[in-house]
């Protein structure tokens, strides 16, 4: 357990034993050394927990909190930031994998241009293309009522700012990050985004792709600026 860490690293797991240790591996090998990782273990049934563990008990900078229950990724979210200790967090995805560099690279933006929070492009894992294309080079301002134009999984942002913003919303059971980032951008929070890939993202078989119509609900409902219906 490390004390006032300059960063808390926030990951929900679910069900992940075939793909997490590469992810949490990539969070252990930053050159930036400073932060504590927190991971929620989400009800998995499978070996997750044990995989967990064994981590945990080699590295004192990981934090395992764990539930029988599964309550979802917008409430395992808010319950690490409430455990967190850091004055910045840093989300990172069970079947991703950051760069190398990508905290000291984000903490170092944030902190020098004063932002609120930050983000950073990514490569796909299988095709190595870059995410967001085109779009990157667009106004976020624009973008963001029609999609969310950023990468929920490479987010830094400063922990007062999400108090302020009343954290996660957690009527959003999927598309929190969209609800995140379109409050962010409507309250003016300074926003950075960094064009280099520091994060590779996996876009089969994750949340977006297996309950896309869910997604797109709850995306419309932060379009429409209306609370869903549960689901």
């Amino acid at each position: 357990m490390i004390e006032n860490p300059k960063i808390s690293v926030i990951m929900s797991v679910y069900n992940s034993a075939s793909f997490v240790s590469s992810s949490i591996q990539s969070i252990l090998d930053q050159t930036f050394n400073d932060f504590e990782f927190l991971i929620y273990n989400d009800g998995s049934t499978d070996t997750t927990l044990e995989l967990l563990k064994s981590f945990r008990d080699s590295d004192k900078r990981i934090t395992v909190i764990s539930s029988r229950q599964n309550i979802g990724l917008t409430k395992s979210l808010n319950k690490l930031i409430q455990a967190s200790k850091g004055n910045i967090l840093a989300r990172q995805d069970a079947d991703d994998i950051s760069f190398p560099d990508r905290l000291k690279i984000q903490y170092g933006k944030l902190i020098s241009d004063n932002l609120d929070a930050i983000y950073s492009r990514a490569v796909r894992i299988n095709s190595k293309t870059k995410i967001p294309g085109i779009s990157h080079y667009l106004p976020k301002k624009i973008l963001i009522k029609y999609k969310n134009p950023y990468i929920h999984g490479t987010l830094l942002i400063k922990k007062e700012v999400l108090k302020e913003i009343g954290y996660y919303n957690e009527k959003f059971y999927y598309s929190q990050d969209y609800k995140l980032a379109y409050d962010l951008q409507k309250q003016k929070y300074k926003i950075g985004t960094i064009s280099r890939p520091l994060y590779k993202l996996n876009t089969s078989n994750n949340i977006s792709s297996l309950f896309s119509e869910k997604q797109k609900y709850y995306a419309d409902c932060v379009k429409q600026q209306i609370e869903p219906v549960s689901t």
